[in-house]
């Protein structure tokens, strides 16, 4: 799906709660400065001061519409971000348009920037030949779930997981309380039936093969090296063809490729999510035609 389809995913009033519950944050109270500028109608010219991927056009028009402003869009979501490009207008009562405003940003800034990490971890393993999925985990910002995870989507990575319902992912810990990967694989496959998968974190191909015996749908190998890696998933696969693997652990852009192989069907990077740099935008009013560009202080 083009980046643009995304939004249909995004229910109206998740968007406007999401949207709500931002600016109550922001301003609990008393917006002070909303005597300085006043309710006259104003503009203001939105600028991508940085390069990337444009991400989170839905949120930004939910924030913009609870505050009585409307968004105008020159460039589609997805798109690449070249220093500096003017990306959108939003209109409206000049207090509003600034109570806004930060929020607006600090959303944008953030979804932009996991797009735009997932669209370079995506375009690295893409260029070793290797057609799997890579994907983000459940390492997300509280309370952000969802602008993280869409993300992801824009910058072409799969979100893996939204929530616990999402997967049964039985880990370590769940192996450890339950007493054994036999035990802890059966008690998901009773509440798994037929519409979740059941996916065990394993640290060795003894434990990889127990799960898959167990009936585990995919299997995940966590912080292996990669040459550890294949030749244990080329193990697998040859006993179980059908069972999914999944690399995960100690993951980055740089060291991906090493990563990708033909026995491995899944990467995913905590990264994507709890590393990716914020892009860089602002939102300047201006009268008349013409707003002017901002500067971009040189690092």
């Amino acid at each position: 799906m083009e980046p643009e389809g995304l939004a249909l995913l995004l229910p109206p009033a998740t968007l406007a709660a999401l949207a709500d519950g931002w600016l109550q944050e922001d301003c609990p109270a008393f917006n002070y400065t909303a005597l300085v500028t006043g309710p006259a109608t104003s503009r203001a010219a939105l600028w991508a001061k940085s390069p990337g991927v444009l991400a989170g056009r839905p949120f930004f028009d939910a924030i913009f519409a609870q505050v009585h402003c409307q968004v105008s869009w020159f460039l589609s979501e997805g798109s690449k971000l070249v220093p500096v490009t003017k990306v959108a207008e939003v209109q409206g009562p000049a207090h509003c348009l600034l109570l806004g405003e930060r929020v607006a940003l600090n959303m944008l800034a953030r979804c932009s920037g996991v797009a735009s990490c997932a669209a370079a971890a995506v375009e690295a393993a893409r260029a070793t030949g290797w057609t799997g999925h890579v994907a983000g985990t459940r390492k997300t910002t509280p309370g952000f779930r969802l602008v993280e995870k869409y993300g992801l989507l824009v910058g072409g990575a799969a979100s893996h997981r939204y929530d616990l319902g999402g997967l049964v992912m039985v880990k370590d810990n769940h192996v450890t309380a339950a007493g054994d990967v036999k035990k802890a694989v059966g008690w998901a496959r009773q509440v798994a039936n037929f519409a979740l998968k059941v996916e065990v974190e394993c640290g060795s191909l003894q434990e990889a093969v127990e799960a898959a015996e167990a009936g585990a749908d995919l299997v995940l190998l966590d912080n292996f090296r990669p040459e550890e890696l294949h030749p244990m998933a080329e193990a697998l696969k040859a006993r179980f063809p059908s069972v999914g693997v999944e690399a995960s652990g100690g993951i980055t852009l740089g060291n991906l490729p090493q990563f990708c192989g033909p026995h491995v069907d899944v990467i995913s990077l905590g990264m994507l999510t709890q590393a990716a740099p914020a892009l860089d935008f602002s939102l300047k009013l201006f009268a008349g035609e013409n707003p002017p560009v901002p500067h971009v202080r040189q690092s």
